[in-house]
């Protein structure tokens, strides 16, 4: 990669949160393909999109304070393990998982844009072949993702043709105030309770914020073993959920997909806290799935894990 410099822009607050040491936080998207991958193709792609996204053709300054524009070569950043068909052993996607989780051990090269494509052509339970890319959370969200990945893709029934994305339903009109066809006093204490009410919870918010800087800390958890850790490896494990079975909970209980999946994640992580403070107090080693082995906080004790 040639260290041309173009233009430098200062990094978002937000990017250089995600900077610092103690997160270095990445996004891994692993994405499922119905034929083996030619790696050619994905180059040749990349050289003519990638361009299209500052981010992605941008280096950090030596102070990790700027992005500098950089001419990318793409294939550093785009790898093809070669795997021996006896490590699979069978099973595609325990492969795959044990991979993505080796990737937490190795940091992004900073010397060169903050991204990476991994090609694994293995046969998993509903996949032919694996794409898994990572990049760093402070280079992009996940709307940016998305889009670098459509500009790289074609519909098959048309080799030219971008992929078209469904247009968005409108739920209809929005709800007016309960007090919008009353007099004139009335919508006037309306508007002053609801301001009351936001610079209220503004308030709240900004001494829960300050308050968290200084001396506040998070709950020890099973879930945060170890965080922080140097080295310490992630463990990822993949799941297909049929978007059908999302939507038809989406539609019965009148809400978005987001929620859906918002709410599916919430009952799993509820589940294993429950099961491991379970295994943690039982003096067996055995814990009994419809207890609620979860620990009081502030008077309150968690009861989302039967979903």
């Amino acid at each position: 990669m040639t260290k041309e410099e173009v233009e430098e822009e200062p990094l978002s607050p937000m990017a250089r949160l995600f900077q610092l040491q103690e997160l270095d936080n990445c996004i891994v998207t692993m994405i499922g393909f119905k034929a083996k991958l030619s790696p050619d193709i994905i180059l040749d792609d990349l050289k003519h999109n990638v361009y299209k996204h500052p981010r992605f053709c941008s280096k950090l300054s030596d102070d990790g304070a700027r992005w500098i524009k950089t001419n990318v070569n793409v294939e550093d950043h785009v790898f093809v393990p070669d795997i021996d068909p006896h490590e699979i052993n069978e099973d595609g996607d325990s492969f795959v998982d044990d991979y993505v989780s080796r990737l937490t051990l190795n940091p992004l090269d900073k010397a060169r844009p903050l991204w990476e494509i991994h090609i694994l052509n293995v046969k998993t339970s509903d996949a032919e072949a694996v794409g898994v890319m990572r990049c760093h959370h402070s280079l992009a969200d996940g709307m940016s993702l998305m889009s670098l990945l459509v500009v790289c893709t074609r519909k098959s029934s048309d080799p030219e043709a971008f992929p078209t994305i469904p247009a968005i339903k409108r739920r209809g009109k929005t709800m007016s105030h309960p007090f919008s066809d009353k007099g004139w006093f009335l919508r006037l204490i309306f508007v002053i309770y609801s301001t009351l009410i936001l610079i209220w919870n503004t308030i709240v918010d900004i001494l829960l914020l300050l308050a968290t800087a200084l001396f506040l800390n998070d709950t020890e958890t099973p879930l945060n073993e170890g965080a922080g850790v140097g080295n310490n490896l992630r463990r990822f494990y993949h799941r297909t959920v049929l978007l059908d079975d999302i939507k038809f909970v989406k539609n019965a209980m009148s809400m978005t997909i987001n929620d859906v999946l918002l709410g599916v994640t919430q009952a799993a992580l509820s589940r294993y806290l429950n099961q491991r403070y379970g295994d943690k107090d039982g003096e067996d080693g055995t814990t009994t799935s419809y207890l609620n082995n979860l620990p009081a906080c502030g008077g309150y004790v968690g009861q989302g894990f039967g979903m």
